[in-house]
This record gives structure tokens, sequence and C-alpha cells, in this order.
């Protein structure tokens, strides 16, 4: 992970020791560690923090409107700047608020320090007012979490904390300060010595199990690069197009992943699961040899565990020696940094390069091109005069292009943001992964536009997840963070929606989000949600707003919201309410069983056997 925070205090910085509170003392450690911006809301506990951080001229405090959003806020500052990103909020409610955006990145091993304020210590334990136990509560969704009773102790765990959400498996930690560790005279001194005996994140990897890997990788007949989220984070693209183009064998690259190995690439397959490409899934499945680079073998792409990619062996490289094994045997197991590894994956296939080896893929590759020429990525029209949601996202992508930063909700929005936008590099495509949390657009794409102001950043927002986390659209236009939010607008909770199309009978139970006529007695969704005005809304936050409803008027109202840079826009795609998501591998099925539209199994023959 390129991170802000040291590693560890310098040797031979020069050594500091100053009377101040508690308080001051935690912001000279966020100013001294680096921390640039902090997403948060004061409250009574965390008061006497906000004091001090009023006079810092090295930390941005950004005032958001709920906790959540500076949760999120965090996570997309992070994601797109490859810093640490930090929230704050008080105790009892303003902490609880947090624990969806950290269990978001926890998932998703984004590094994070989220700050709460504690009652009193005399007072924990006693059910006080606003009291909560919020590191027994995220105990299981933090990497680290500290109580702080003494405010001596600030300065060491602050520089702990950064280092380990930033070191290893990136993640979140929890520091929770009583308040009157905050309001106590103490002594700041730095740099702290770090007390952390047992954390020691294995960077570089066995020599033996990198040259047994080179080895299965060159004498496999149908190879696959299968590369997750640990390589963005690790910095290793560039090693990892490397070793792509030296072998040439096919990548793939998960939800998390996308942009770490160009989608224009020949040798990207695309993305693989539950929706990805036929091609990327089908790969897999037949591979056999899958090259795992800092992924996990989730659920949403393996599809039913025991079925997946029986013929091939595992290579499995993550700094996480957790993941190895724990849903999928490793043949070759690999513990280490993903850009070490990949760095020595390089020097062991030159050299079996230099000893006579070649690889030799030309029928996988003929196999694979067939595949994914047969069954390339598309969707189907709208009715006449409408827009469909795919087309609305394609054309956002290719009118503001592969330099934006994308954030995108969770739901049919996401998929098709994931298949219809075309990611060239890195950091430039936040989602909710793991978690698949509603909400985490817009405030995503605010801390990744905070952290980085010249770049234009898009939120992809369904009508179900932007009502979420709105709010933070103020935030927005009174900090100066004029991001862009593409509402894909279906009148309702459209994957949830679409299940019920598939697996309940239609039966659209509380899915509606905006009813119009009824059809068999039940409600059907209006032409979007009109009930609130999204136009209205968002002016009503100090947003431009825009709609629209018109395939001739796409490109128009795209090229509109481009040229405001005064303030946020809201735009209000009113889009075909019946589109769905394909490919799709139903839930607990296998990627086997891959449907490349309704109704439509991609027949393969011979290949299958």
């Amino acid at each position: 992970m390129t991170e802000q925070a040291p590693a560890a205090p310098h040797r031979g910085e020069t050594p500091t020791a100053e009377p101040m509170t508690g308080a001051q003392s935690l912001i000279r450690s966020l100013e001294a560690v680096g921390a640039e911006t902090v997403f948060g809301i004061p409250g009574g506990a965390i008061l006497p923090a906000y004091d001090p951080l009023m006079d810092s001229t090295k930390v941005r405090h950004i005032l958001v409107r709920h906790e959540q959003g500076a949760g999120h806020a965090a996570t997309g500052y992070a994601q797109a700047t490859g810093k640490v990103g930090v929230c704050m909020a008080t105790s009892g409610p303003g902490a609880t608020n947090l624990v969806t955006p950290i269990a978001d990145a926890y998932m998703d091993s984004v590094p994070i320090v989220a700050i709460t304020g504690q009652v009193a210590s005399a007072a924990i334990g006693t059910d006080a007012f606003q009291e909560a136990d919020i590191c027994g509560i995220t105990m299981p969704i933090t990497k680290h979490n500290y109580l702080v009773t003494d405010p001596s102790e600030i300065p060491r765990v602050i520089s702990e904390a950064f280092h380990i959400a930033a070191t290893g498996r990136p993640g979140p930690v929890l520091v929770d300060i009583a308040k009157d560790a905050l309001q106590a005279q103490t002594v700041f001194r730095w740099p702290p010595e770090h007390q952390l005996p047992g954390y020691r994140p294995v960077t570089k990897p066995h020599a033996k199990q990198i040259r047994e890997a080179a080895r299965l990788l060159l004498s496999s007949k149908r190879p696959v690069l299968y590369v997750g989220g640990g390589v963005i984070k690790a910095g290793a693209t560039a090693e990892l197009r490397i070793l792509a183009e030296l072998t040439g064998a096919p990548v793939v690259t998960t939800l998390m992943a996308l942009g770490a190995f160009p989608d224009t690439h020949d040798q990207h397959l695309g993305m693989p699961g539950m929706h990805g490409s036929v091609g990327a899934v089908t790969a897999l499945q037949k591979a056999d040899l899958l090259f795992a680079l800092g992924t996990r073998f989730d659920d949403r792409v393996t599809g039913r565990l025991d079925s997946f990619a029986p013929l091939a062996k595992i290579v499995h490289a993550d700094i996480d020696p957790a993941e190895i094994g724990k849903n999928r045997t490793a043949d070759v197991p690999i513990v280490g940094d993903a850009r070490e590894i990949l760095a020595d994956l390089i020097q062991a296939v030159q050299a079996e390069f230099a000893a006579g080896v070649a690889p030799d893929y030309a029928d996988w590759w003929e196999q694979l091109n067939t595949w994914r020429k047969t069954y390339p990525l598309g969707y189907d029209t709208a009715p006449d005069g409408m827009l469909s949601p795919q087309q609305v996202i394609e054309r956002i992508g290719q009118l503001v292009g592969p330099d934006a930063i994308y954030a995108a909700g969770v739901g049919q929005h996401q998929m098709w943001a994931s298949q219809f936008l075309t990611f060239e590099k890195p950091a430039t495509w936040l989602n909710s992964g793991g978690a698949g949390t509603m909400g985490y657009a817009v405030p995503a794409a605010m801390g990744a536009k905070a952290g980085m102001p010249d770049t234009q950043v898009w939120a992809i927002d369904g009508d179900g997840c932007f009502q979420m986390t709105n709010q933070e659209l103020v935030t927005c236009a009174l900090n100066n963070i004029p991001i862009k939010v593409a509402v894909i607008n279906n009148g309702s909770l459209g994957m949830v929606r679409q299940w019920q199309t598939l697996f309940y009978d239609q039966r659209y139970s509380n899915t509606v989000l905006h009813a119009g006529p009824e059809h068999d007695g039940i409600a059907q969704p209006a032409q979007g949600t009109r009930i609130p005005d999204f136009v209205k809304l968002s002016e009503a936050m100090g947003c431009y707003g825009l709609r629209c409803e018109r395939p001739e008027d796409l490109d128009a109202v795209i090229q509109q919201a481009m040229a405001l840079n005064d303030a946020p826009v809201v735009i209000d795609f009113i889009v075909h309410q019946d589109a769905m998501v394909w490919p799709m591998v139903a839930a607990g099925t296998s990627n086997d069983e891959i449907l490349a539209a309704r109704d439509v199994r991609p027949d393969f023959g011979d290949q299958l056997d």
C-alpha cells in the first residue's frame, strides 16, 4: 500500500517534548503522521479535540452531515490517494454510526483511522449518557483498535494506528479516547516508540515458492492470472503488466481490481464473477492453473465453491496468510507483498526463459478468443424514446474518459458501471465490493474529490442508494467539492427487483420506490422516482440539478454537467425500469451455469468436457 504515514518513527528525527493537553497532543500527532484531511462531526465527548483542531494549519476538517458519510469519505479518500483516510466522531451514536463504513473498509482492505471520543474514564461501564463500547462493537471489523485513557499514550497510539492501517494487508483501525484523557495535561513527545511486538507483516516472498510458481506458470497449458484488489493496494500494477506481457498469459481482474490491468489490453478477458464476462468466468472454469494475486476467492467469483475451476492447480499469493487456503487449497502458497512477489516472479520467469523454457498458450488463446468473440458484453436497447441504463453509463465513460475517478453505489448500476466503463489505470474505480453498502457512492466520491481536487470525480448511483446518503451533497456544496452524480433512476430497488423477476415469480414485494399504475393488482415502478424530485432536492442542497429522459439529449446533458465546475452536479437519468444485468451466475450455482442473457446459456460444446 502506498501510504503517507511513516512505517515507523524515523531515526534522527529531532525529538519533541512539549507540555499541552491530550486534545492538543492528538492534533499534533495527526499533523506528525501526515494526516491532511479529517471528515467528522463534533459532539460532547470528542469536543475537546475540536478546539485545537480549529488552530491547525496542516489538517483540514470537513464537517459532514452524518457520521456514515464521514467514514465512507475517509474510505474514498484512501482509495483514490493511496493515503490513510481519517474520520472522527463523538461517543455513543456518533461512534456507532461509523460501524457500517468501518465494516466496509475492513471487507475491502482500505486503510482508515477512525477516531472517536468516549465518556470520561471513570464513567466507562456505567451506561453513562452517550456511552457505547465501540471497541467491543468493532473488534470483529477492525484490524486493531485502542481505548485510550492515559493522555501520554496518544502520540504512540496515533502513530501505531496509522502504521497498522497502512502496512501489511491494509485495513481500518479505531482509536477511542476518553474525554478526560483529551482534557488532561500531558507532555507531547515525538517521535514515539512503537509497542507492536507481534506485528511483523511478511513482505518478502520465499524464493523457493517463487521458483515453483514460475515453473508451474510456464509449464501449464491453460493458465489465468486471477488478479484481485491487493495488486492495486500494493502499487504493483506496473509489475503485473510486465509479467503478463512477458508470459502472454490471460488476465482477469475482479470487481475490486478493475484498473489494475488495462481493460483495452488484448490479454484482458474482463471481470469474473456473478456478473462477469462469459470469457472471464469460463476461462477460470476451464483453466489448468489459477495464478491468484491479492485476491480472496470470494463467493461472488467462485460461484458454488466445490465446482469452481475443477481442473486447476492453484498458486495463491497474498500479503495475508489467513486468506491462503481459506476457500481453496493452494498448491503453491506465497505470502508477501504483491509488488515484491511480482518483481521476483519476473526475474524467475526470465531465468526460466534463459534456460530454454518457453510457454505454449496458442491453443488456449484460440479457445479464449472464440469465447469472448461469441459472447461479448452487450445489452438490449430500451423501448423507443427511453434511455437504457447501460447506454447512459457507457456514454458517461466515453465522454468523460478513463482519467476520471468513478465511485459506484451497490446494485444494478454498480454492475453496469463495472461492465461498461473502461478502466485503464488503478485507483479510478471505487466501490463497496465486500460489504455491498448502499449509500457508499456519494460520500466516497466526496472523499476522493477532497483528496484529488484536480481530477474529475463521478458517482454512479441508483435512486435507492442515492436516498441513503445524499445529504453529503450539502457537505460538498459548502466545502467546494464539485463532484458529479449520475443517478440511474428506474423507480425501484433494481437488483432486488431483478431477483424477484427471475426467482420470485415477478412478485415485487417492497422494491418499488415510486409506484406507477397497477398491473394485475401489483404496483409497477413509475418512470423513475419522482418523490423526492431529485432535481429540486439537489438544488435545495446547493447543487446543480439536471434531468435527462430522452436518448437524444444524453450527450448534451453529460457535457453540460462536465462544464459546471463551481458546485456539485446531480443528473437524474430516467431509465427503462426492466433492464437487467447480464451475464449472470445465479447465487449458489456453478459458474458452469452462467447465462449470457435471460434463458441464453452459452453452448461450449465439447469444450466443456
